[in-house]
């Protein structure tokens, strides 16, 4: 699919993030056409990419044989209505949906017609070309599923699910986990600033060493992440003390309780829209 054309509609924070990665990657950047309702994020886009911009989603549409729908899910709707009143032919379209809480039914009724759809759970991380992405397929050929997979993984890796209920699984482990570790990140600087150190200070010193935890983790995939956490533990040393507190406050229980909860929004969401 090297000569296809790839539209994103709507295009925000991730889909600039996702354009310059695959324009890293070597895609052409005339064969990708933003939009944007707003003309200033279009010329920056347009600036730093080089890449096709329009603000009508309806050319972006005629155009384009992969189509990124890359609106908030509360705005789906609308954006899936004006599409379907073009009475376009989407029956050769390949459709990449990156919003959360929209089965790949209510997307093909949305549009009133049974299109090829992928359904994608990327991350901020992909904003630095570090994210993961989630992907499901329906319906979609070997050729178009490396396509995908090609797009996304120009910020970080992709990943396949066998399901779509497994899409929210994959919001919990990847999709909104980047905040679960900025909430501790917060929490240990809220700390360091009680004990001294100034604002500057305290944030530098947590993200290096989130930072360097982290490379560390992806420097040595042959040891487990909890082998990892033993090397530096020493018993009755004082990292010990702070991690059997934790234990003792049932870290693991309230992480697992709260990724349930994300898994329970998406399942609640995919009532609502």
């Amino acid at each position: 699919m090297s000569n296809k054309t790839i539209a994103f509609i709507g295009t925000g924070n991730m889909s600039y993030a996702i354009i310059g990665g695959m324009i890293k990657s070597g895609f052409a950047p005339q064969s990708i056409i933003a939009t944007n309702r707003n003309e200033e994020k279009l010329a920056k886009v347009a600036a730093d990419f080089n890449v096709r911009t329009t603000t009508n989603n309806i050319t972006a549409l005629k155009e384009a044989d992969v189509i990124v729908l890359s609106v908030k899910p509360q705005m789906m709707a609308q954006l899936c209505d004006s599409l379907q009143t073009a009475n376009v032919d989407l029956s050769n379209k390949l459709f990449v949906s990156v919003a959360a809480g929209i089965t790949v039914a209510r997307l093909q009724d949305m549009l009133g017609q049974p299109v090829k759809m992928v359904r994608c759970m990327p991350n901020t991380p992909s904003l630095l070309g570090l994210g993961v992405s989630g992907l499901f397929a329906q319906e979609i050929s070997a050729e178009e599923r490396d396509f995908v997979e090609q797009v996304f993984s120009s910020t970080g890796i992709a990943t396949w699910v066998e399901t779509e209920a497994k899409i929210n699984d994959i919001i919990a482990v990847t999709g909104s986990s980047p905040a679960y570790f900025f909430l501790f990140m917060e929490a240990i600087e809220e700390k360091a600033r009680t004990l001294g150190f100034d604002a500057e200070q305290a944030r530098a010193l947590v993200q290096q060493t989130a930072l360097g935890a982290a490379e560390m983790a992806a420097s040595q995939p042959e040891i487990s992440i909890s082998q990892l956490r033993a090397n530096v533990t020493s018993k009755g040393g004082t990292t010990h003390a702070a991690v059997e507190h934790l234990k003792s406050h049932n870290l693991h229980t309230t992480v697992a309780d709260a990724m349930d909860a994300c898994i329970s929004r998406a399942q609640q969401m995919e009532q609502e829209l």
